[in-house]
């Protein structure tokens, strides 16, 4: 995962370390993967979240994104599937560090319910 962030030379590669100094505040025994020509892959339990890194934006794509409460109004992309929300941070974005730490928390309680 360092390579992964290292190779993000821009304003990106520090967004996305601290956006996973988050997860990992919010889920201390989270597992840290690098999949599909990679991709950033946080998982509890089953996937919590992916940090796809384009151009212009981070995106965290949470895989039950659609089931998870999120008073602060985090999610602003992928807002019409059934499964899927997302999180596009574009530069000079502020994200609400304890409102994300709250949507991580909540989608480790959803995949440990397995329901």
């Amino acid at each position: 995962m360092d390579a992964r962030i290292a190779v993000l030379d821009d304003w990106r590669g520090p967004a996305l370390a601290r956006l996973r100094a988050l997860i990992h505040q919010a889920d201390p025994d989270v597992l840290e993967e690098v999949k599909w020509r990679g991709v950033p892959v946080w998982s509890h339990a089953g996937i919590l979240c992916t940090g796809e890194s384009y151009k212009d934006k981070l995106k965290l794509t949470f895989a039950k994104g659609a089931r998870l409460a999120d008073p602060a109004g985090l999610f602003n992309a992928s807002l019409d599937g059934n499964t899927r929300r997302a999180i596009d941070v574009f530069e000079g974005d502020e994200i609400d560090e304890q409102a994300f730490i709250n949507l991580i928390r909540s989608a480790v309680a959803l995949n440990a319910n397995k329901d």
